[in-house]
């Protein structure tokens, strides 16, 4: 490790030691291995070689652990250098895209987070497994702060965008818009970093930003909630987006109470006798003991039972998983359905539960058959915050109110049980009588694929909207 001499004039370091100008941005950048798969380049632009030096002894503890080589070279920023917003939202996502992990194993993903940090004036912590914090305080002697979430993990998606920063992870992709999160909640990291810096006073509460994991499968947020770091903090609001294709480019969305369900995965098992179907011909049904029969006709009453619940309040179970049987030619002596229940009250999920389990109970006596029926946690429903959502809805005036909520589930609930919180939905889809073009490494503009789809894919001129609405939101008293 040989570092450069600075050739532009700088501050003095407590050695004499010329050091450059600190530019606009700190920007840590995983770049392309090109055909080696062993080998991931970084590079990162600091404002001193005190932190360069800080960060590369970090990349190095990390990388003893897995049989990695750092090999390091100083050079220095030109004096004045920086990113436009557009560009530092780039760099983010992109960068972040490459890397998807998934559930709470993600390793470089935090240590790209960490790096993004690591120059800024915050506080990092790491209240609970796989969960990267930072505290800012607004130097104002605030009380209370406001917390904005991003989450962290991808999807076990094998991708086919064909761009130019597709995941490098077989089997793993950002189809969800999580790296667009991150790069939004960094992105408005470094804007409160400066902003307290160069404008004190202007924002007047403090700022937590929580990167959580496992939003896709059992629910990080719920682990950060218990780890109290919100009233380690004093946080008593909390905001976050998600991207949403099926609203036009830039389109802002959100309103007063529920917005998304509940859910709860729920799994069926019935229980009959298998027997060569030779041996049933003359056999009474409901002596049958015929798994998959049991499973058919609770199906079917299951359908009729959401279509009557539906039409008091939006509800919907639907089951996309039925195993039953192992041969052609005899009776199914096991079954087993799975599906999700997505409702937006406790009355209402109480009420589904209970049809369910009579609609079951129905099926499996008409058949012979037992079943054990499991209603999963899940999580709980997306509800904003009256009192807030009424107080910050005065600062976006372009917000659209979602006229009724939607049936997706999202565990930014969990925060929202623990204080108030605002959830908004970021349209990223076509605008109306709009072309969709691609930039030079294979992005479109909008994005025309569903989320979880394997070509989920948009530009991050987009994000800027985002990154506007969370300025506005941090300058709120």
């Amino acid at each position: 490790f040989v570092p450069e001499k600075p050739s532009s004039a700088g501050f003095a370091s407590p050695r004499g030691q010329s050091l450059p100008a600190r530019p606009r941005f700190f920007v840590p950048a995983p770049l392309s291995s090109g055909n080696d798969p062993t080998t991931l380049h970084f590079t990162k632009q600091e404002y001193s070689y005190i932190t360069f030096k800080k960060c590369r002894d970090m990349l190095e503890t990390r990388a003893s652990h897995f049989c990695i080589t750092i090999l390091c070279e100083w050079k220095c920023p030109m004096k004045g250098s920086f990113m436009t917003e557009l560009q530092e939202l780039r760099r983010y996502r992109r960068d972040l895209h490459r890397i998807p992990e998934l559930d709470f194993d993600l390793p470089q993903t935090i240590a790209y987070i960490e790096g993004v940090l690591a120059p800024l004036t915050c506080e990092v912590t790491h209240p609970c497994p796989s969960c990267v914090c930072a505290f800012f305080d607004a130097g104002v002697g605030a009380v209370h702060a406001t917390a904005i979430r991003a989450d962290m993990d991808a999807l076990p998606i094998a991708e086919a965008t064909g761009a130019a920063f597709a995941s490098t992870h077989p089997g793993k992709m950002h189809a969800c818009g999580h790296d667009g999160h991150m790069a939004m909640a960094l992105a408005a990291a470094t804007f409160v970093d400066r902003t307290i810096r160069e404008q004190p006073g202007a924002i007047k509460r403090n700022v937590l930003f929580v990167f959580q994991p496992a939003e896709e499968t059992t629910g990080g947020a719920k682990t950060v909630c218990e780890s109290g770091v919100f009233e380690r903090y004093g946080v008593d609001r909390i905001f976050g987006f998600h991207v949403w294709p099926d609203l036009p480019a830039n389109t802002l969305a959100s309103c007063s109470g529920p917005l998304l369900a509940r859910s709860s995965e729920t799994h069926v098992h019935i229980h009959g006798t298998s027997i060569h179907i030779a041996k049933t011909y003359g056999v009474p049904v409901n002596e049958s003991h015929d798994a998959a029969l049991a499973a058919a006709k609770f199906l079917v009453a299951e359908r009729e039972l959401m279509d009557e619940l539906g039409a008091d309040e939006p509800c919907i179970g639907k089951f996309g998983l039925l195993q039953a049987g192992t041969v052609c030619n005899a009776v199914a002596g096991e079954a087993h359905v799975a599906g999700s229940l997505r409702v937006f009250t406790d009355d209402m999920f109480d009420r589904a539960r209970e049809g369910v389990r009579r609609v079951l109970d129905e099926a499996c006596a008409a058949t012979g058959c037992t079943y054990d029926l499991d209603f999963a946690e899940g999580y709980p429903p997306v509800d904003n915050d009256p009192e807030l959502f009424a107080r910050i809805a005065p600062a976006l005036p372009e917000l659209q109110l979602v006229d009724e909520p939607l049936l997706i589930a999202e565990d930014f609930a969990f925060y929202q049980r623990h204080l108030p919180g605002v959830f908004f939905l970021l349209g990223t889809g076509v605008p109306v009588s709009r072309d969709n073009p691609s930039d030079t490494e294979g992005c479109p503009a909008y994005a025309t694929s569903a989320l979880h789809t394997d070509t989920m894919l948009f530009d991050e001129e987009i994000l800027l909207k985002g990154l506007d609405v969370y300025k506005r939101l941090l300058g709120l008293e």
